[in-house]
């Protein structure tokens, strides 16, 4: 089979758009409105729930076939675990910071809805490369939901993106105020829900034509 054959080439791209783990599967909601606040933790994030996400998928696929059924859940968990360990470590070591603003929600990637179901539904009938492309896109289809979620937050929020300020002083100094409520976990789910929203009718109104 070719490196990036049709079907390879589906399982990274469809999770970019037509079938992103958020907009239409609806998963992995709850750590997608904890860590939007800002753009630098939902990037981080992102990324390591990207590289958990692909690297998990590959070592339960090399193991899969010497995985007992009864206990296939458990050792999902373990490989999940380390993996997390791994990288919450990275960040402590190299990204304090954002490791703090990130806080439980690095180790609750454990139990992600999106990480498990492509352990039980993708990584546990197909190969290791396969199952590699198809970690990443989720991965990246998460990230890319977060990315547009935490910078328009802190845009309109703090007037920053990445802690740098965009706005000109000129702009407050003529009665521009930052908009408070883009902080509040509640904007989250709003923001949330209009980029659900404006997927589903785009695409709904394609599939119509």
């Amino acid at each position: 089979m070719a490196l990036f054959s049709k079907q390879n080439r589906e399982a990274l791209i469809e999770p970019l758009n037509a079938n992103n783990p958020i907009m239409v599967q609806v998963l992995g909601i709850c750590s997608s409105l904890a860590v939007t606040s800002q753009l630098k933790p939902a990037i981080v994030m992102g990324l390591a729930v990207t590289v958990i996400t692909a690297f998990s998928n590959v070592i339960i696929s090399l193991i899969r076939k010497t995985i007992p059924n009864r206990i296939r859940i458990i050792v999902q968990l373990v490989v999940v675990a380390a993996l997390v360990t791994i990288v919450s470590q990275i960040l402590k070591a190299f990204v304090y910071d954002v490791s703090v603003q990130l806080s439980v929600y690095v180790g609750l990637i454990i139990t992600n809805c999106i990480l498990m179901g492509r352990l039980e539904a993708f990584a546990m009938m197909n190969k290791p490369w396969p199952s590699f492309l198809d970690g990443i896109g989720n991965g990246l289809g998460y990230a890319m939901i977060l990315v547009i979620v935490g910078a328009v937050r802190e845009f309109l929020g703090r007037g920053s993106l990445l802690g740098f300020t965009i706005l000109p002083q000129g702009l407050y100094d003529c009665g521009y105020m930052n908009n408070g409520m883009m902080t509040m976990p509640a904007m989250a789910l709003i923001l949330l829900g209009c980029v659900i929203w404006v997927h589903r009718a785009f695409f709904q109104k394609e599939e119509k034509k």
